[in-house]
């Protein structure tokens, strides 16, 4: 019965689970480590992941803080609007070190110079959390993830006995600056992060927000120590490589990249705006489908700060270029003979894209990189049309 004992303990873990899971006792030679993963191919798996790793001469669990449920109701649309709730997932280690595996993602543990309290202590808090009416918490990118929700375990369990030097930091940056750090900034997913997330996360980082991020936690970990009868020892006892991935180089091609792509769109602009001038007359189409597409850039992105509980989308000034009115006027431009106080609603949407170009000299916000040309190209454009309905009707 002893020699069965250790693979019951481990088939009674679970992932993920929906009933009640007795985890197994910890024992004096147990060990707690903090686990960081390497990012990954997709664009969610670019900032990594952290987990905690408890191993005992019986058991070798994984606790993860970064697993939803894709069976959650209405789960879409919470995801949309930030209610999404992820859960604390318990699994066997080794399972959850070969899905990473999987994804050639390199794996890294340090483990923690505690002492046999703290040990229980830290395993005690894990065990409770991990029920499945304490699970559950609401996800926030910025303040409250996979990666922060171990540091805030390691904070809660040491307390003030727990210091951090934060020497690792040359310097601090602003969460965009962090978030954009393993995303090239030639790329779909970084322009879309670009215009999504608002003005919030171009304010500088503290050291401790740093550690939203994987690898500022493990960084932090790395110089952290831990007062004892008044002497500081070191947080991490021995880091450890658990998975050495293979390198492999992403493959760009500049022809499909937003750069590219948005400079060709603003040639056409240009050009189109050019041959009307030429010929004194209006595209109506070109400016109906400028109003249309980004007037409705603006109604999500207004949802996105408003609608929803994201941190990250608020005061989004994307909204100078992408604004939301245009989308109801994109008919009455598109008129043979628009109303004359269009004339005005251009002016202003001229002076929107020079209140742009202050934020982002100022550096208020920082915009795309892959929308400079098309906003090179909106203001010639409305310039012109401008010009176009000050004229008289002849």
């Amino acid at each position: 019965m002893k020699r069965l004992l250790p693979f019951i303990l481990l088939a009674s873990l679970f992932w993920p689970s929906q009933v009640k899971c007795q985890l197994p006792e910890l024992t004096k030679n147990s060990e707690i480590s903090i686990v960081t993963i390497g990012p990954g191919k997709n664009l969610y798996d670019k900032f990594g992941h952290t987990a905690i790793r408890v191993k005992d001469s019986l058991f070798d669990i994984a606790f993860n803080y970064g697993v939803y449920d894709f069976s959650t109701p209405n789960f879409y649309s919470k995801f949309a609007q930030g209610k999404l709730l992820y859960i604390l997932d318990v699994r066997r280690f080794d399972r959850f070190l070969k899905s990473y595996k999987r994804q050639n993602r390199w794996v890294k543990e340090q483990v923690l110079n505690l002492s046999e309290a703290e040990k229980l202590s830290f395993y005690a808090f894990l065990e409770n959390n991990a029920k499945v009416e304490n699970r559950s918490y609401l996800y926030d990118f910025l303040y409250d993830n996979c990666a922060t929700r171990p540091r805030d375990v390691l904070s809660n369990i040491l307390g003030k006995n727990l210091k951090f030097d934060n020497s690792h930091l040359e310097e601090t940056r602003t969460f965009r600056e962090l978030i954009q750090q393993n995303v090239h900034y030639n790329t779909w997913g970084s322009l879309g992060m670009d215009v999504a997330i608002g003005a919030v996360t171009d304010r500088e980082a503290t050291p401790w927000e740093h550690q939203f991020l994987p690898d500022y936690v493990a960084s932090a970990a790395e110089n952290a120590t831990i007062n004892r009868n008044g002497a500081p020892v070191p947080l991490v006892k021995e880091n450890r490589v658990l998975f050495e991935n293979t390198p492999v180089k992403e493959k760009g091609n500049f022809f499909t990249s937003p750069l590219f792509v948005f400079g060709l769109i603003s040639f056409i602009i240009l050009w189109v705006t050019f041959r009307d001038y030429r010929k004194a007359k209006r595209s109506r189409l070109l400016d109906a489908l400028i109003f249309a597409i980004t007037g409705l850039i603006g109604v999500v992105l207004l949802l996105l700060w408003f609608a929803t509980d994201h941190s990250a989308t608020a005061s989004n000034y994307n909204l100078l270029w992408a604004f939301a009115p245009s989308l109801i006027l994109c008919f009455a431009i598109g008129k043979k003979q628009p109303k004359k106080w269009l004339y005005r609603y251009m002016v202003l949407l001229i002076l929107m894209l020079l209140l742009l170009v202050l934020h982002s000299i100022t550096g208020v916000q920082r915009f795309a990189i892959g929308f400079m040309p098309l906003f090179i190209a909106l203001g010639v454009r409305y310039l012109y049309v401008a010009s176009y309905l000050k004229k008289p009707i002849e």
